[in-house]
């Protein structure tokens, strides 16, 4: 049974906790969306990175998205296996391995932003979309701020 955040001023909940359960929320609900695809949610953020960062070098998409280098190389590898991505060697550099996305790549980043743009719809339904602006605008901010953390790895997933 899903809880609603509490009013009552002796039982304050904390941003991190707030934050925690809606990420819950979001997470569970984009999950199963996205099994439909055959992608994990961590495939589907760094697919739509590579799809936005066309002929980024694994070692740049993985510092801007916090992956651990060796959980990156093992996302690559599961997107180049599913032929939704692929390395190459990088024009200007041939010692540096660009990431680029493929047709079928596309083709299937398209139904997943519409699959994640849905469970967003549902989770954020008690929001105006200018309120949603804002909230956007506020978490990227913090994030900006919020101090450094530890380097994501695959493990965490589970």
């Amino acid at each position: 049974m899903a809880t609603s955040p509490t009013t009552d001023d002796a039982v304050r909940e904390f941003a991190g906790q707030l934050l925690f359960r809606l990420w819950r929320a979001s997470h569970t609900r984009t999950a199963e969306a996205l099994e439909s695809l055959g992608l994990t949610t961590a495939l589907f953020a760094l697919l739509n990175v590579v799809g936005a960062h066309e002929g980024a070098i694994q070692q740049e998409i993985g510092a801007a998205m916090g992956i651990d280098p060796s959980t990156m190389v093992s996302l690559i590898d599961q997107l180049e296996a599913e032929g939704l991505a692929k390395r190459r060697p990088r024009p200007t550099d041939r010692r540096a391995r660009e990431v680029v996305i493929t047709p079928k790549g596309r083709r299937v980043l398209k139904q997943a932003r519409q699959l994640a743009l849905q469970v967003e719809d549902d989770v954020l339904r008690g929001l105006t979309a200018s309120e949603r602006g804002q909230l956007l605008t506020l978490l990227r901010r913090a994030l900006g701020s919020a101090p450094p953390q530890p380097l994501w790895r695959a493990e965490e997933e589970k």
